[in-house]
C-alpha cells in the first residue's frame, strides 16, 4: 500500500542535480553569433574613432577592458576567443603605430596581460560558481530528504500544503510535517521547532526521523508521541555535548483510520481548523501538553482524544508563522476570520488563497517560517481494495511481523502475499 505521490508545492522549484548545475553555470549568457556580432561592431567603432583622433589619442589600446568585461557573461571558451582578437587587434596597431622601440613593448605587454588576467578572471569565476553549484545541490538533495514533496495520498487523506522557509537561500527551515500510511491508518504530523537556523532543522530532522520510524512500528498515537519525545530529548543531550542551545518542538500528531473519526494528541501546538458545508471552526482539544522534549517538566500523561472528520470536509493545520504573520501596524493576522471566505475551496484552493492572503497582509514581510496542511479524507470509493486474504488496511516495516501472517519459513509465498511495505 504505497504512498501516492502527484506533485510538489514548496516555494522554490527542486534544484538540479549537480551536473545541470555545473552545465548551467559554465554555460554563456550571451550567444556565440551575438557575440561575433557586437565584438566585431565594437572593434570597426574603436578602430573609426582611434582614425578620426589621430596621434593625439589613441583609442585602440582601451580594446583590452574587453576580455575583463566578457569574463563575467561569457564562458571560457569565448573570453579565450575574446582575448585572442583583442591582442591581434591591438598588436596590430602598436606595430604600424608610431613610438620607440619601448613604447611598442610596453603597450604590447600591458595588453597581453590585460588579456591574461580576463581569461583567468573567467576561469576562476567558472570554477567558483561550479563548487557552489555542486555544494548547493548537495544541501538542497540533503534538505530534501527532511521534508517530502506535497501533495501526498494514502488510503485514509490526502494532503496539500504550503511551505515557506524564511530564509530565502534554504528549502527547509525549523517547521515540520510528514505523512505516513502504516498499519493503523495514517498518522500526521505538522510541527515548529523552537529558534531558527541550522540548530532548529537538526532538531526537526530528528524528530521527523522518529516519527517515520515510530509512526509504522506503534500500535497507539500516544506511543508515536512518545518516541518522539525521546528523539528530542536524546538529541538535546547531544546538542549539548556540541556546546549547542537544547531545543523543544511544539507538534500536532493525528491518526486517520478507516472511520471518520480523527485521534489527535496537541504537544503545545495551534488546534486545527475545520472546514465543511461552507462553514469553518476551530476544532475544540481540550487538552494540551508540553512540547517535545519538555516532558520532564511536567507530570501529565499525554492522552489521545478524537474528533469527527466528516466526509467532504479539509482538515487546515498551520504554524504559528501563519498566526503570527503581522500587518505594518502590527496586528496579528486573523487567521479564523479570512478562512471563512474559503471554507467552500478545495484544499489546493484554500493553500493558495492564504498564501495570496498572507503575502498581502504581512506586506510580503515573514517574520516566522510558514507550514500549513490541508488534509482531506480519501473517498471510500477512491480507496484501495483489499485482496482476498489481505489485513485491512496494513502496511508494515522491512522486517516487522503483523498479528496473523505466518513467519519467514513456515510458507515463504503466502508470507509474502501477507506482508507489504511501507514506501517512506
Amino acid at each position: 500500500m504505497a504512498l501516492k505521490r502527484n506533485g510538489v508545492r514548496h516555494r522554490g522549484a527542486a534544484a538540479p542535480g549537480a551536473d545541470a548545475g555545473v552545465a548551467t553555470v559554465s554555460r554563456s549568457r550571451i550567444g556565440n553569433w551575438a557575440l561575433v556580432g557586437g565584438l566585431a561592431l565594437l572593434t570597426v567603432l574603436v578602430v573609426l574613432l582611434d582614425v578620426s583622433t589621430g596621434n593625439d589619442l589613441r583609442v585602440v589600446p582601451l580594446l583590452v577592458v574587453v576580455p575583463a568585461l566578457a569574463s563575467v557573461y561569457c564562458s571560457l571558451r569565448q573570453t579565450i576567443w575574446i582575448a585572442v582578437w583583442i591582442t591581434t587587434v591591438v598588436v596590430g596597431f602598436r606595430v604600424g603605430a608610431d613610438g620607440t622601440f619601448w613604447d611598442f613593448v610596453f603597450g604590447i605587454g600591458f595588453a597581453v596581460l590585460a588579456c591574461a588576467l580576463g581569461v583567468a578572471a573567467c576561469a576562476a569565476r567558472i570554477r567558483h560558481a561550479t563548487e557552489m553549484a555542486r555544494l548547493r545541490s548537495a544541501a538542497v538533495t540533503l534538505q530534501r530528504q527532511i521534508l517530502r514533496p506535497l501533495p501526498v495520498g494514502t488510503d485514509h487523506v490526502t494532503a496539500h500544503g504550503l511551505y515557506e522557509p524564511i530564509e530565502e537561500d534554504r528549502f527547509v527551515g525549523g517547521d515540520i510535517y510528514e505523512v505516513v500510511e502504516s498499519p493503523y491508518g495514517t498518522r500526521v504530523i505538522i510541527g515548529d521547532v523552537q529558534g531558527k537556523g541550522l540548530a532548529a532543522i537538526g532538531a526537526g530532522f530528528a524528530a521527523i526521523a522518529a516519527f517515520r520510524e515510530a509512526a509504522i512500528r506503534e500500535p497507539t498515537l500516544t506511543g508515536v508521541v512518545e518516541a518522539l519525545e525521546a528523539a528530542v530529548v536524546r538529541h538535546n543531550v547531544f546538542s549539548a555535548q556540541t556546546g549547542e542551545a537544547e531545543r523543544f518542538v511544539t507538534a500536532l500528531v493525528l491518526g486517520f483510520d478507516e472511520g471518520g473519526r480523527v485521534e489527535a494528541v496537541n504537544c503545545g501546538h495551534l488546534p486545527p481548523r475545520l472546514l465543511h458545508d461552507g462553514r469553518s471552526s476551530a476544532v475544540t482539544l481540550h487538552r494540551t501538553y508540553v512540547p517535545l522534549g519538555l516532558a520532564g517538566l511536567s507530570q501529565e500523561t499525554r492522552t489521545t482524544e478524537s474528533f469527527d472528520l466528516p466526509p467532504g470536509a479539509t482538515l487546515l493545520v498551520v504554524t504559528d508563522g501563519v498566526t503570527e504573520a503581522r500587518d505594518a501596524a502590527g496586528a496579528f493576522y486573523p487567521l479564523d476570520e479570512r478562512i471563512g471566505a474559503w471554507a467552500g475551496h478545495g484544499p489546493r484552493e484554500l493553500l493558495d488563497a492564504l498564501h495570496v492572503d498572507l503575502e498581502d497582509f504581512s506586506g510580503g514581510v515573514r517574520r516566522d517560517d510558514i507550514a500549513a496542511l490541508a488534509l482531506l479524507r480519501t473517498p471510500a470509493d477512491d480507496r484501495r481494495p483489499a485482496a482476498p486474504g489481505d489485513a485491512p488496511s496494513r502496511v508494515t516495516a522491512p522486517g516487522a511481523v503483523v498479528p496473523g501472517v505466518r513467519a519467514p519459513g513456515d510458507d515463504a509465498a503466502a508470507g509474502e502475499s501477507e506482508r507489504r511495505t511501507a514506501a517512506v
